[in-house]
């Protein structure tokens, strides 16, 4: 390959290469600009008016057996009539501190849900409705049946509602929530006054600009709000909202070190020496060994002659025992003559 002809593959590949970077630049400033998608809205931060099930600007009547689970305040206003029979399982502030610096946060939560941007805007009837998390805007608000919130299996999914006038339910209508979905989330700012029908099932935050009434057995699970008009209830049941928690991980950790332990060292030991092995030495050497020095070994035995005449023979055993001896020695000689005479011959 020539040198030519390399310089004009680089010239070709130098394009394709700058193009790829430019395109990863790009897809790299959308992921960090977050432009490619809408972002999950964030909550609304209600402050200390996060404790109270009911706050009111002017007043609060009550009839019948109403329950509220957090606590009633009110303010400027100093009345809450009808409690007893409602019952309130928190606190009562009218007119104090805590009522005046709830009805501040209040104040501030209105105006950030009320401003917050981008919203989709919808038609006034949202009975037979689903939808999904978002900001979402209308003129005045009408529920009959039931709207449905789909949380897209995120526990964290927030719901805003901006209304510009009223918010009003047809009696037991419902809001109802599917995959996972937290009333805690859910924001309605009413520009003017909300009414919850009778027997309606309602979820959220309500925060009106003017008042809240709900009718005979509609119950709320979540808060009436209302920054300067009065709170009514009738037989009402206002629980706090719940707030749901991602469930793939843990929710706590370990509270203390595992119980089962070893308390002591194993009992299973062996508790001495082996009881098996033998008591002492022997006693002995084996039994079958001599027990002393050999006293069997032969010693050169002499051959008797036949004692032919009582005890007088014995005379004879020194005279037999001499002849003997003479004859080996005569034996001798002459054996030690017949050599010489060899040697000398």
């Amino acid at each position: 390959m020539t040198v030519t002809s390399i310089r004009h593959r680089r010239r070709a590949v130098l394009p394709a290469l700058t193009a790829i970077t430019a395109a990863c630049a790009a897809t790299a400033v959308l992921m960090l600009s977050g432009t490619g998608a809408s972002a999950q809205p964030a909550p609304v931060n209600l402050g200390t008016a996060a404790n109270f099930s009911v706050l009111a600007g002017s007043t609060v009547t009550n009839t019948g057996d109403s329950f509220l689970a957090q606590s009633l305040g009110v303010h400027p206003g100093n009345t809450a009539t009808g409690f007893p029979p409602g019952t309130v399982a928190g606190e009562i502030h009218l007119a104090d501190g805590v009522a005046l610096q709830a009805k501040n946060d209040l104040t501030t939560a209105y105006n950030n849900a009320a401003g917050r941007t981008p919203f989709t805007s919808l038609p006034a009837e949202l009975g037979g409705s689903t939808l999904t998390p978002g900001v979402y805007r209308l003129g005045a608000a009408q529920l009959t049946g039931t709207l449905t919130l789909n949380s897209q299996n995120d526990p964290a999914a927030v719901f805003i509602f901006q209304i510009e006038s009223t918010l009003i339910t047809a009696s037991n209508s419902s809001v109802v929530f599917i995959n996972g979905a937290s009333p805690c989330n859910v924001y309605w700012q009413v520009g003017s006054s909300a009414t919850i029908g009778t027997g309606t099932r309602f979820m959220g935050n309500i925060l009106a600009q003017t008042s809240i009434t709900m009718n005979t057995g509609a119950t709320l699970q979540g808060r009436a709000l209302a920054q300067t008009g009065a709170v009514t209830l009738d037989n009402n049941t206002i629980n706090a909202p719940v707030c749901l928690q991602p469930t793939g991980t843990p929710t706590t950790t370990p509270t203390g070190t595992p119980t089962g332990q070893p308390t002591g060292t194993p009992t299973g030991a062996p508790t001495g020496t082996p009881t098996g092995q033998p008591t002492g030495s022997p006693t002995g050497g084996p039994t079958g060994q001599p027990t002393g020095a050999p006293t069997g070994f032969p010693t050169p035995s002499r051959t008797q002659l036949p004692v032919t005449g009582g005890s007088g023979g014995s005379a004879l055993i020194p005279v037999l025992t001499g002849l003997g001896t003479i004859a080996v020695a005569a034996g001798a000689a002459l054996l030690l003559a017949y050599r010489r005479r060899t040697s000398e011959s």
